[in-house]
């Protein structure tokens, strides 16, 4: 039996892959997906497709177009979710940071270098018109990390998907004090060097695979937010208000304009010195 390994955040965009691993959809054909949660975000997902050490992942898409250009053999062979992620602006609940605009030479936490929470602080810094030259960071590895750094009332930041870290607000350990959307769609399905030269057949019943499972979640939104709500720990109202505006992909045609708005911004960051043909960021026949 040939194993292959899918990895993704354990978050609530990615249950449309753990019903489809549940399903097992090809079995029959001696092969077994693997779901692989990784905690830390999208740079250790890009360096587990670096390293051979993922078939799959779902990777925030501006941190896999920057970890791409600088040399990752992996490619993008389709978008996961084709609406934004909204960013929630996080800081210490018992600090006195009330407002983005306050945040200006305070430090960030962030996952890892090249994560989405590092990206990310960035578009923030250029929407509030800071020198991102001065910026400081602490690397806190995970949203544990994050807890456990906020559990001191010191001025610091930290960007995170907002409803995963709702319950942490209820709770009373974190404040949010904004928003930031991610201008482009926010996961992409990258596949490793060495998956697409074994398996380009099995890549395509794959991608068929999960855009029926994605097409069938999105028509019952309603029927699944119990479920979600429960697997996430989330408030069901919660979860109905991220479904509403949240559209996982049902076909796996890349737009173009996506990805070079991506690096459009990336560049303007100064976060990538270059940028390549968007045809050299996915797999042939994707874009």
């Amino acid at each position: 039996m040939e194993k292959i390994t899918i990895t993704g955040v354990p978050e609530h965009f990615n249950y449309p892959w753990i019903k489809l691993i549940e399903s097992q959809p090809f079995l029959k054909e001696d092969i077994q997906l693997i779901w692989e949660e990784e905690s830390r975000g999208s740079g250790a997902m890009n360096k587990a497709i670096r390293e051979g050490n993922s078939d799959l992942a779902i990777i925030l898409t501006e941190s896999f177009v920057k970890d791409k250009i600088e040399g990752n053999p992996g490619k993008i062979i389709g978008f996961h979710v084709d609406s934004p992620l909204v960013w929630g602006i996080h800081v210490p609940a018992k600090s006195a940071l009330q407002h983005p605009s306050d945040l200006r030479n305070v430090p960030f936490l962030v996952s890892r270098l090249g994560s989405g929470s590092h990206l990310m602080a960035f578009l923030l810094a250029q929407e509030q018109g800071w020198d991102t030259r001065s910026m400081e960071f602490e690397i806190i590895g995970n949203l544990d990390g994050a807890i456990k750094s906020f559990k001191s009332s010191n001025p610091k930041a930290f960007l995170w998907e907002k409803y995963t870290t709702q319950p942490l607000v209820y709770g009373g350990g974190f404040r949010r004090i904004g928003e930031i959307p991610t201008p482009w769609p926010c996961f992409v399905i990258v596949a490793s060097e060495s998956f697409l030269a074994n398996h380009p057949r099995l890549m395509q019943g794959l991608l068929g695979e999960i855009y029926r499972t994605n097409a069938r979640l999105m028509a019952d939104k309603a029927g699944i937010v119990p479920e979600i709500a429960n697997r996430y720990k989330l408030d069901q109202k919660d979860v109905s208000e991220w479904l509403q505006q949240t559209h996982w992909a049902t076909s796996e045609k890349i737009d173009p304009s996506h990805l070079q708005k991506t690096m459009d911004i990336l560049v303007q960051l100064r976060l990538i010195q270059k940028k390549m043909p968007v045809a050299d960021l996915c797999y042939q026949g994707g874009a």
